[in-house]
């Protein structure tokens, strides 16, 4: 099996001052390559300690991916590292020189001294291209493994990625092949409650059950082999059934971008007034495409009892698509106590459901997060013809209309 490392590097990376997105992102696509991360790991800005973890992994590893540390200025020391760690010089890379010359022309702005440092490369180094920074990447062999450096910036890196280094590990491992993965997207139940049914299903050889909790929502996938592709989508069927209406999209998106693509194709517009949830869900509905028109942002305060929080809601609800002519409206309340409520108005009718939310060991963002998507999920369910206000589990109801 072919042994594919990453290695991050930076003090701001290794103390956690800046979060590290885009190991998250090469795993992810690797795997989808057919080249999935067998480890990675992260060091900081210690001349020594990369010397020493380069050698290291370049006994073990087949391929290594290394992070960061190419910049102009004195902490960034992976050329150093690598260049030390091969035993040759750094070198001046003059073609490197004029195409970072030329960046700087475009732009109309002096190159600075101190970027003459991004040109140097070990002298045993394979150059790779940066069509987007002035920060090239390069590779060396050393020992049994390739090792692949890239800047640190997410734009520069990704393209790095893509253009320069997988193209060059198909090339050298033409028999990797990605493999299959079917996967769908849950809300509304638990990942226990899910795997209690999961974790009994058969699956062929080679072939795994996935779960990935991102809460409010639960990732199922089933990955494997395309050898045994007809066996797996006989075992996602079990997987769907178990889903059931709980399952909010299947492959890959999110459910605003699935909600935009049905109200489109149907002529719906919608309106939306908000308050616990403070703009989150129309900047979510929104940021996708979907058809909005004008709706409301009203302040987190007190707002009428409990008992009558739901029916002043449903009645904003109804009213805001009269004012707007939306066919549709989502209206989150204000929480009055412990108490939340929801509407949606549709052409059919206008309901709604109020909650106990008693959930303080989430944090706020959590909270409207999931608020959000209570809210998109009633519209979900209306838009495929189910009773739009569905029974969470984990959620206290206290009211329904």
């Amino acid at each position: 099996m072919l042994r594919v490392e990453m290695l991050s590097t930076g003090d701001e990376v290794l103390h956690g001052q800046i979060v590290d997105t885009n190991s998250a992102w090469l795993a992810n696509y690797l795997f989808e390559q057919g080249l999935p991360m067998t480890s990675r790991e992260t060091v900081g800005d210690s001349l020594d300690a990369l010397v020493a973890v380069l050698e290291e992994r370049s006994h073990i590893a087949d391929v290594l991916i290394v992070n960061g540390g190419l910049g102009p200025t004195t902490d960034d020391l992976s050329a150093l590292a690598a260049a030390k760690a091969c035993a040759v010089e750094l070198v001046e890379d003059a073609g490197w020189i004029e195409t970072m010359q030329a960046f700087f022309n475009e732009r109309g702005r002096p190159m600075a001294e101190s970027n003459r440092k991004q040109a140097q490369i070990p002298a045993n180094a394979e150059l790779l291209d940066n069509p987007v920074g002035t920060a090239c990447g390069f590779s060396v062999k050393l020992n049994r493994c390739q090792i692949f450096f890239t800047p640190g910036v997410p734009s520069e890196f990704k393209v790095m990625v893509e253009q320069q280094i997988v193209p060059r590990l198909h090339k050298q491992f033409p028999a990797l092949e990605a493999p299959l993965c079917l996967r769908l997207t849950t809300f509304g139940r638990g990942e226990s409650d899910l795997a209690t049914e999961l974790d009994k299903l058969e699956l062929p050889e080679g072939v795994v059950m996935g779960y990935r909790s991102s809460s409010p929502i639960i990732e199922l996938k089933v990955t494997g082999p395309r050898s045994q592709e007809a066996a797996m989508h006989k075992a996602f069927e079990r997987v769907r059934e178990v889903a059931g209406e709980s399952t909010i999209f299947e492959g890959l998106g999110s459910l605003p971008d699935r909600l935009a693509e049905r109200l489109l194709a149907q002529d719906l517009r919608l309106a939306v007034s908000e308050s616990f949830t403070g703009g989150l869900l129309n900047w979510r509905l929104q940021s996708a495409g979907v058809p909005l028109v004008n709706g409301e942002l009203l302040p987190q305060g007190e707002e009428a009892s409990p008992e009558k929080s739901l029916e002043c809601l449903l009645a904003r609800a109804q009213n805001l698509a009269e004012i707007t002519g939306a066919q549709l409206a989502l209206a989150v309340g204000a929480l009055s106590g412990e108490q939340l409520s929801l509407a949606l108005h549709t052409p059919s009718g206008t309901c709604g459901l109020t909650i106990r939310y008693t959930a303080t060991r989430h944090g706020l963002a959590l909270r409207q997060e999931t608020m959000a998507m209570v809210a998109m999920d009633m519209l979900r369910r209306y838009l495929n013809g189910w009773e739009p206000v569905a029974d969470y589990p984990w959620l206290d109801r206290v009211a329904k209309v």
